[in-house]
């Protein structure tokens, strides 16, 4: 996966009639005179290569005796200024200048250090050494070790040496004994040994590496991300997972960071340009079929939606074009989506719920506590929050029977009548069976969106579970769940969906709709017009990737997706908090920082607000009860 192929994968390649000497020339007139000729300009740039802009640069000064970048620097202004500079210059060179900027004045940019120096092949680590040194007169180890400190320092430091064994390497009976070294040095004991780490990830090579971290899982019946992330911390610990993406997938990896530097408010326009330019001549076409594929959306759309100007229209030059267009559909899309499921096939992910069954369960106790709450004038809800929230879901259906058993009252009933809204909507969740809450959430207004499908693919708790809402559904609604999508839905649409319905039925309906999928996708494509493909795609092959693979990854973005812009989705928002309480909500949390650098808790804490104490509860119920207790107030 970390190799696209042989062929070209970049979007700017040489011009077939190049002339260097009459661009340097066309680039003058453009740029002579009141105001200078922008469209000219950024329409000539980012068709040439960056050798041929070498070349430019070159024939103007022996032209017109002055510094190409010097004129481009004064004619132009802003960002798109800051974009045309960038390509002008000799891709080492920029490195070299990003990581002067990232370890100059107060503070280090660590980000754009580790993005680089994870990212870089031996002979672009030599070329950036090199140019910083020619650029700068100093030695960039030195700089880099004066800048950064302990295992952080010692990795930036491995990686600057340019010595990883080149892809042809795979010593394949070191394989298993390197898989074993990195169990023991983590998970195998009590602390780590970092060193070890840093030896291994810092000098094999790309596909050794690979088979490495799959026969880590079959030892640690866990991923290397995961075990970084519970041995290591800090910038390491970023470095580090960094390293084990871009063995995996430098596409994937570009993808991500261009996500993160474009989603919410502001845009982080130097990471942008940064992997724009840089690999454009590369691998960008990858770059957009792993963004559309994680992402839904295309990387083109993104760029179009986040910036303005010359500024986005040089941006989409380099993008090349976009995937979310008739005909732009990449059939490789699927290749990946199949290669990342093999990958994922092995993953066993360590899943951890944040509600666990309360150590001194009472349920009479409990019962008569939450009559106490509601008797008499007003409702002691902060009583009701509390009793819910630290119960697992077995010990509120023992609550809700014993309830009736020594109240002769109905709990459900009580709740209902005495909360309203949100709160009420969210409590009743937590009290409910996990087939009952899936199924009351599948029946109310699913079967007229696309998230009909989704839901029938990830949002349902188990495949254990899947029978259990079979019959809860015929027995509430008088008609099966097959009927009621039929009734609703028409076409090809509706074949798809009650298709994924009866799939739900074989145990092993994951593995043999992945595997068809990848398949009939071609045959789709000859057949069915756009939007069916990609229906069928997102149904057969991306969600079962993303979901049996990183359920959690899933679910945080449905989070960050309920609750961003104006207004909060309250029912998506319930349905997964209530769902993944004692799941992987854990996970969720960790997945929801990484993504989008704050946490699950200030994000619930800003988006709501009656219902907030109790998702906040939910979310921290493993934490000490004077954490939650604060949370609360």
């Amino acid at each position: 996966l970390s190799n696209m192929g042989k062929e070209f994968r970049g979007t700017i390649a040489d011009h077939p009639d190049f002339d260097a000497g009459s661009d340097a020339e066309a680039l003058y007139d453009a740029m002579k005179g009141f105001g200078s000729d922008k469209e000219a300009i950024l329409d000539l740039i980012t068709s040439r290569s960056n050798a041929e802009r070498q070349d430019i640069r070159a024939a103007y000064k022996s032209q017109f005796g002055k510094d190409l970048i010097d004129d481009l620097k004064y004619e132009l202004t802003g960002k798109f200024e800051r974009l045309i500079v960038v390509l002008m210059r000799p891709p080492a060179y920029h490195d070299a200048k990003e990581i002067k900027d990232a370890i100059k004045g107060a503070g280090t940019d660590e980000k754009c250090l580790i993005e680089i120096l994870a990212s870089r092949t031996n002979e672009q680590i030599h070329n950036l050494v090199a140019a910083y040194k020619d650029a700068y007169g100093r030695d960039l180890e030195e700089d880099v070790i004066g800048d950064t400190s302990g295992h952080f320092k010692k990795m930036l430091v491995v990686l600057l040496q340019g010595t990883r064994e080149e892809d042809d390497v795979v010593s394949e009976d070191l394989v298993e004994q390197d898989a074993q070294d990195l169990y023991d040095a983590g998970e195998a004991q009590w602390g780590t040994d970092e060193a070890k780490f840093i030896m291994l990830l810092g000098n094999r090579s790309v596909i050794h590496l690979q088979l490495v971290f799959d026969e880590y899982q079959k030892i640690a019946e866990k991923s290397i991300e995961d075990s970084i992330k519970s041995e290591l911390s800090g910038d390491f610990e970023r470095l580090m997972l960094a390293v084990v993406q871009c063995i995996r997938s430098k596409p994937m990896f570009f993808a991500k960071r261009l996500y993160k530097s474009m989603k919410g408010l502001g845009t982080a326009d130097n990471t942008l340009i940064r992997i724009m330019v840089s690999r454009s001549e590369i691998d960008m076409l990858d770059i957009r079929e792993c963004f559309r594929l994680r992402y839904e959306k295309s990387l083109y759309n993104m760029i179009q939606d986040d910036t303005s100007g010359d500024y986005k229209r040089t941006l989409l030059k380099l993008c090349g074009g976009d995937d979310d267009m008739a005909g732009e559909f990449f059939p490789e899309a699927a290749q990946i989506a199949y290669k990342m499921w093999e990958i994922s096939a092995m993953t066993k992910i360590q899943l951890r719920g944040t509600v666990r069954p309360y150590q001194n369960f009472d349920p009479a106790s409990d019962a008569q506590g939450l009559r106490k709450a509601m008797k008499g004038f007003g409702t002691d809800e902060d009583t009701i929050i509390d009793i819910v929230a630290h119960r697992s879901n077995a010990q509120r259906q023992e609550i809700r029977q014993t309830f009736k058993s020594l109240l002769g009252r109905d709990l459900m009933a009580d709740l209902k009548s005495e909360l309203s809204k949100n709160l009420q909507r969210l409590i009743l969740g937590l009290m409910m069976t996990p087939a009952e809450f899936e199924i009351k959430s599948l029946r109310n207004g699913v079967f007229t969106t696309v998230s009909t499908i989704i839901y029938l693919q990830v949002d349902y708790p188990s495949l254990y579970v899947y029978p259990y809402i079979l019959t809860f559904f015929y027995i509430a609604y008088k008609k099966s769940l097959e009927d009621a999508i039929a009734s609703d839905t028409s076409g090809h649409f509706k074949r798809i969906l009650i298709s994924l319905a009866q799939v739900h039925l074989h145990s092993s309906c994951i593995q043999t709709l992945t595997h068809s999928s990848y398949f009939v996708l071609y045959e789709l494509i000859f057949y069915f017009n756009r939007i069916y493909i990609y229906i069928y795609i997102i149904t057969c092959v991306y969600f079962p990737v993303r979901s049996v693979k990183n359920q959690p990854s899933y679910f945080a973005d449905r989070l960050y997706k309920a609750m961003k812009g104006l207004g909060t989705d309250d029912r998506a928002l319930i349905r997964i908090m209530v769902s993944r309480a004692e799941i992987d909500l854990f996970n969720i949390r960790k997945e929801f920082k990484e993504t989008h650098d704050t946490s699950l808790h200030e994000f619930i804490q800003v988006e709501t607000l009656v219902v907030s104490c109790v998702l906040l509860l939910i979310h921290t119920a493993c934490i000490c009860a004077c954490v939650t207790g604060a949370i609360g107030r």
